[in-house]
């Protein structure tokens, strides 16, 4: 078949897109781009939303960016009409000018969050007037696609009753980036146990916990720490670190740097988080970090025991003490570390793009006849 994936997503800021297209790809489709970002980050846009200037902002954004990517879609379809259009991540908006410009062509809309919760979760949505026009904005979109790619079975339980049928579960895997940067060894060198967080310092990733954990281990524990990226909480997570395991913070790595940078550590820490939506998901990062051959540790929440099992390590959720307790476990057992690493791989080899994306491969084969 062949697929359009459209809209204003952002592949090197949310790969899943990237995940969703080359997966299709390798189960044998062929799968065109017209895409123009937007240029504005998931924090960006939830922020807007919640302003009472937001919704001009992001119109004059959204107006400038379509002109560019009505050229794209126009001049793929003359082409070759696609069979199926994929709107990517937060497309939210782009779904209604896939509609237009492609009437009858089946729309898979990845609806990887929800405008409602999302704002909500970050403090930005308030519950009056913003919740209801963010839930209409979701219902829409909903209603316009033809399949609904969310990322785990408590957000197809979102979907509303009578749309779930359109639905189908797709995890968000890691892109054959992230499995080639893998590197050989069990982290058994007798150095630091080395230990990374990245992320956008979200309540969801529950950063400021993570900060707290750093804070309790000490030199003595043998716990090197690098945290990766800045955000909301980056301040507060910074001050509850402060005199703990030796830490390096970096304000940023260029995306395509990223999983080289990440498989240089021998643990990576998922989330953390408390917050409604914290317990609906299974991070990027936690794929990521497994693909790359590190040990996992994340919050024990049923998405993510769905996902991984026993292949990686995990604490109560908002709990420092347990976290700080993880790392020093792994960092006194080394053997231990090396079982935990190659549990986590081995997991990681069901979530690369073309097992990812087997689900939708299905729904697609009986949409498009």
């Amino acid at each position: 078949m062949r697929i359009l994936a459209f809209g204003t997503y952002q592949a090197a800021d949310h790969p899943r897109v990237r995940v969703l297209a080359d997966g299709l790809r390798a189960r044998g489709h062929v799968v065109a781009e017209a895409n123009v970002p937007l240029g504005l980050s998931t924090r960006d846009r939830v922020a807007m939303l919640g302003a009472r200037s937001g919704a001009a902002q992001m119109a004059l954004r959204l107006a400038r960016s379509w002109t560019r990517l009505t050229g794209l879609a126009l001049r793929a379809r003359a082409a070759g009409r696609p069979d199926a259009l994929l709107v990517g991540y937060m497309g939210h908006f782009d779904v209604w000018l896939a509609r237009l410009l492609f009437p009858r062509t089946p729309i898979l809309l990845d609806h990887l969050i929800f405008a409602a919760t999302t704002a909500q979760d970050r403090g930005v949505g308030g519950t009056g007037l913003k919740q209801r026009l963010l839930r209409a904005l979701d219902g829409a979109a909903l209603r316009i696609a033809d399949v609904v790619v969310v990322d785990t079975e408590e957000h197809r339980d979102l979907v509303p009753d009578r749309l779930r049928g359109k639905a189908v579960v797709v995890p968000v895997g890691a892109t054959e980036a992230w499995y080639d940067a893998a590197r050989d060894g069990d982290g058994a060198d007798g150095g630091p146990l080395r230990v990374v967080f990245f992320g956008l310092f979200t309540p969801l990733q529950g950063a400021v916990t993570i900060g707290e954990a750093v804070g309790l281990l000490t030199a003595d524990d043998g716990v090197e720490v690098t945290m990766i990226g800045s955000g909301q909480d980056l301040d507060a997570a910074r001050a509850a670190a402060e005199g703990g395991a030796p830490t390096t913070w970096v304000p940023w790595v260029e995306s395509a740097d990223l999983p080289g940078v990440v498989a240089g550590h021998d643990v990576g820490i998922g989330i953390t988080g408390t917050t409604p939506k914290a317990l609906k998901v299974v991070p990027n990062k936690v794929y990521q970090c497994a693909a790359a051959g590190l040990a996992v540790v994340t919050s024990d929440t049923a998405p993510q025991r769905r996902a991984f099992g026993d292949a990686v390590v995990t604490v109560p959720a908002g709990d420092a003490a347990a976290l700080a307790d993880a790392l020093r476990t792994l960092a006194a057992d080394r053997a231990l570390l090396g079982r935990r690493r190659a549990a986590a791989a081995a997991a990681a080899q069901r979530f690369r793009p073309a097992g990812a994306v087997e689900p939708l491969d299905e729904r697609l084969r009986a949409v498009v006849r």
